[in-house]
C-alpha cells in the first residue's frame, strides 16, 4: 500500500492505495499492562509529564555491571550480534560486529576494538547519579571508540563533519537553530530511538534531578527548547520501530517500567509541542475502513464530523467515524460504504483540531 501526507494551506491531503483485501489489522504498537497509562488519560503539558513520571517512577534498578547481563535481551540483532546503533548499517553490512560478552572494553585505539556502555544521556549531564546512570532506557551497547568520540556532546545536526564513523555517525558543529557548538549526529535510522530515550529521561527523572548537571541541551532533567524541538522532529521523522517495541518489552521484564513515548508516541506533542496542529503519523487501510493515527489528541466534535473527511474516486465521506480507538483519542477509525481494492484515493482532512483539556 502507498500513503503520502501533504499539507496544502489548511488542508491535509492524504494519498493512499487501497489493497484488495486485508485479513487482519492490528492498531496497537505494543501491549503494556491493562490500565498502565490510565492516570495520564487526556492530560497535557506539565500535568501529563507529572502523571507519566508517577507511572514510570520507582523502577527496579539494574546495577551498572548488570547492564552487560541485560543487553543480550535488549539489544541483539536477528543474527545474534550486538545491536550497536553507532556501527549498524540497516540493510547493509557493517564494518564490524560484536558478540555479547566478547571484546568488552578495555582499551581501544579505533573502531572495532571493543564495546562498552553508552549513556545516550551523558553521565556528566546526570551527575553520575543512581539510578539514572544505569537506566536501560538510555543505555546502549556501542563501540567504545565511537562512544568516546561522541563524548558528552548533545545530539544535533552536523554541517561540516570533523569526524565520521564507519556507519555515518558524525561529530561537528551544530546547524540546527538554537545551538552553535559541537554535536554528535547519529544516522537517520536511530534518531527517533535516541529522541525517545531523551524524552524518557526527561520524564522519568522529573523532580528527581537535584544531582543532575546542565549542558548545552539540558537543564537538569529539562530539555532546552532547541533540543526539545529537534528531538520532536526526529521523533516524527523516525517513528517507533519493531526494534524499539521489542526493546521496550524486554526492559520491562528487568525494570518493570516502560518508555511511554514508545507505547504512546502522541504523548510527545502533548508535552513538548502543545501549540502544533494535529499531524498524521500513520494510515492503515482496511476493507471499507481507514485507521488514522495523529500526533495530537483530537477534539471529539471535529473528529466525528464525517464531512471533515472526503475521498475522491467515489469514496465520498465515511459513514461513521470512531473517535478514540483503543481508548486513545489521537486515533480514528473511518468506516466507508464502499472502497474498491487497488484504487488510488486522495482524502482531504478538514477542520481537525487538538483536544482542549480544561
Amino acid at each position: 500500500m502507498l500513503h503520502k501526507f501533504l499539507l496544502y494551506s489548511n488542508r491535509l491531503v492524504v494519498t493512499l492505495t487501497m489493497v484488495a483485501s486485508i485479513s487482519t489489522l492490528s492498531f496497537s504498537q505494543d501491549t503494556p499492562p491493562v490500565d498502565y497509562y490510565q492516570g495520564a488519560c487526556k492530560l497535557y503539558g506539565t500535568a501529563l509529564r507529572t502523571a507519566l513520571h508517577n507511572i514510570i517512577d520507582g523502577h527496579s534498578v539494574i546495577s551498572y555491571d548488570g547492564l552487560y547481563t541485560a543487553f543480550p535481551s535488549t539489544d541483539t540483532k536477528p543474527n545474534g550480534k550486538i545491536w550497536d546503533i553507532y556501527s549498524d548499517i540497516p540493510g547493509g553490512t557493517p564494518s564490524y560486529e560484536y558478540t555479547h560478552g566478547v571484546k568488552k572494553c578495555g582499551n581501544y585505539s579505533g573502531e572495532g576494538d571493543c564495546y562498552n556502555r553508552e549513556h545516550s544521556w551523558p553521565d556528566s549531564w546526570l551527575g553520575n547519579t543512581n539510578p539514572a546512570r544505569s537506566d536501560l532506557f538510555h543505555m546502549y551497547p556501542t563501540d567504545g571508540y565511537v562512544n568516546n568520540r561522541r563524548s558528552n556532546y548533545p545530539f544535533g545536526i552536523v554541517g561540516s563533519a570533523t569526524w565520521t564513523s564507519t556507519n555515518g555517525s558524525k561529530v561537528g558543529t551544530n546547524t540546527y537553530p538554537g545551538y552553535a557548538s559541537t554535536v554528535f549526529e547519529p544516522i537517520d535510522a536511530y534518531k527517533g530511538d535516541l529522541a525517545r530515550s531523551m524524552m524518557y529521561m526527561s520524564v522519568r527523572y522529573y523532580t528527581e534531578d537535584s544531582g543532575f548537571g546542565s549542558s548545552g541541551a539540558t537543564s537538569k532533567s529539562n530539555l532546552l527548547t532547541w533540543y526539545a524541538n529537534l528531538m520532536y522532529a526526529w521523533h516524527i521523522k523516525d517513528t517507533v520501530s519493531t526494534k524499539e517495541i521489542n526493546r521496550n518489552n524486554a526492559i520491562f521484564t528487568f525494570q518493570h517500567n516502560r518508555n511511554p513515548f514508545i507505547d504512546h508516541p502522541e504523548f510527545v506533542a502533548e508535552i513538548w509541542q502543545t501549540d502544533l496542529k494535529p499531524q498524521v503519523v500513520k494510515l492503515i487501510p482496511g476493507v471499507n475502513s481507514l485507521f488514522i493515527d495523529f500526533t495530537r489528541y483530537l477534539d471529539s466534535v471535529a473528529a466525528i464530523t464525517v464531512e471533515n473527511f472526503a475521498c475522491d474516486n467515489g469514496g465520498g465521506n465515511p459513514v461513521a467515524v470512531q473517535w478514540g480507538v483503543e481508548n486513545d483519542v489521537s486515533k480514528l477509525l473511518l468506516s466507508f460504504s464502499t472502497l474498491s481494492g487497488g484504487t488510488l484515493y486522495s482524502m482531504q482532512l478538514r477542520n481537525l483540531k487538538a483536544l482542549m483539556v480544561c
